[in-house]
């Protein structure tokens, strides 16, 4: 049975759509101010809309990730000065620091030391770093920033300069030098280290798109890191390793030993999409997993025995709730809480990607069964919209619904512009099939 949040909306949610229906919930929401993005003076998003109450979160940080996620979006809706506008910035910033990948290209730092490697989160009115332990062992991060700035330039969008060349070519010299085929990183998820699919799959999907844009000759001869030139052979060579790795772990997101093996993670659909770096056979596996694994009656989770925002989380200390990964796991530990399964959170980032995904094979195939897949996971996302009895205001997106005293409650990250962001993507693509 559907869930939805805000009785409302419930009357806008059907079980078949048109197309005005679906522009009219665009409207509305729009006028909800659902869909608000605000923007950082240099046009960097933070990741979520802070309150003093919620201010502990650290979301007004700006994430790499995020970030690319929410300028892909007004790429798909025809707001591309909006997104260019933030990879520009993204840009400045990397620029900023591109020392941090020179002394790892050039081994004068060790990259196991997760502080000296590019920070993927970042202050950014300023584009400064935050001095705090973070996990920024992060290769997807910078694989999605390579993969979105390369599809802007190769359509023209962005005016490429030499100095721009430059700083593209840092990153398949990084990714060469830390091994990223086999690397440990904290992926998505900002966690435990350990070899990634999901990972290797968004670097695979940055440097192929790196390649198509070094097609341009011209581009070609500008793309080098001091007198070293990216080429296709150099670039063919990256893709392939990776290539290998992720036939080799998926549909796992990781096949190490436990504890960091992991047979299912919901990262793994962003590989179908937006990145579409897996084939289709595959891509049906994965779907299928999550979907069996994975799904609940208020979202998705990331995967099987997370404890980020599990049951009753807000009992637990500010300093814990904030903390890396590997502190609040051992925390739970020496308080003996224990973690049952069903108990972890329920995202709102995922139901959206679903439908977009199934949207995608209807206007592939024209299959009804897939449009009805479409509309059922859109309307999981509009049931996820908060309602009146949200203390942080109805109609917005949250991170994700957990357990508290026994019921399901948005947490406190809500409204996530990341869940906006895929929910109006996927209303955009219900949209075209419906056309």
């Amino acid at each position: 049975m559907l869930k939805i949040f805000n009785y409302a909306f419930q009357d806008r949610i059907k079980p078949n759509y048109k197309l005005q229906d679906i522009q009219t919930i665009i409207a509305f929401l729009k006028e909800q101010q659902t869909f608000n993005f605000p923007t950082l003076d240099n046009g960097l998003f933070s990741a979520a809309k802070v309150s003093s109450g919620t201010s502990y979160t650290g979301y007004s940080s700006v994430w790499v990730r995020d970030n690319i996620y929410l300028a892909y979006t007004h790429y798909l809706i025809d707001q591309t000065d909006i997104a260019i506008n933030n990879v520009q910035s993204l840009v400045d910033y990397f620029q900023k620091f591109k020392w941090r990948f020179e002394n790892i290209i050039e081994g004068r730092v060790d990259p196991n030391n997760v502080m000296k490697r590019p920070h993927i989160r970042f202050n950014g009115n300023t584009l400064s770093e935050i001095k705090q332990e973070w996990e920024h062992a992060q290769n997807d991060a910078l694989g999605y920033f390579l993969w979105f700035y390369c599809l802007l330039a190769r359509e023209k969008s962005i005016e490429l300069q030499p100095e721009h060349l430059e700083i593209l070519a840092l990153f398949p010299f990084y990714f060469q030098a830390i091994q990223y085929w086999q690397d440990e990183d904290s992926g998505h998820w900002e966690e435990e280290r350990k070899i990634s699919a999901s990972s290797i799959g968004v670097v695979v999907a940055g440097l192929k798109s790196l390649k198509l844009l070094l097609a341009d000759i011209q581009l070609a001869t500008h793309c080098k890191y001091q007198d070293k030139l990216v080429t296709r052979e150099f670039l063919d060579e990256l893709i392939s390793k990776g290539t290998v790795a992720l036939n080799n772990i998926l549909p796992a997101e990781c096949i190490q030993a436990l504890p960091k093996n992991r047979q299912y993670d919901a990262a793994l659909l962003f590989l179908i999409y937006p990145l579409q770096v897996i084939e289709e056979e595959m891509s049906e596996q994965i779907l299928s997993n999550v979907i069996d694994n994975l799904q609940g009656d208020y979202g998705i989770r990331r995967y099987l025995w997370d404890s980020f925002w599990c049951r009753d989380y807000k009992d637990l200390p500010a300093e814990i709730r904030t903390s890396i990964s590997s502190e609040r796991e051992q925390w739970l530990q020496e308080h003996d809480r224990e973690l049952k399964q069903g108990e972890e959170a329920q995202w709102c980032i995922f139901d959206p990607i679903i439908s977009t995904i199934f949207g995608l094979k209807f206007q592939k195939t024209r299959q009804e069964e897939y449009l009805q897949q479409q509309i059922k996971y859109l309307n999981r996302s509009l049931g996820q919209l908060t309602g009146k009895d949200c203390a942080l205001k109805e109609f917005k997106c949250p991170e994700l619904y957990y357990l508290q005293s026994g019921r399901y409650i948005p947490n406190d990250v809500t409204p996530l512009f990341w869940t906006q962001a895929n929910l109006r993507v996927a209303l955009k693509v219900m949209e075209d099939s419906l056309r």
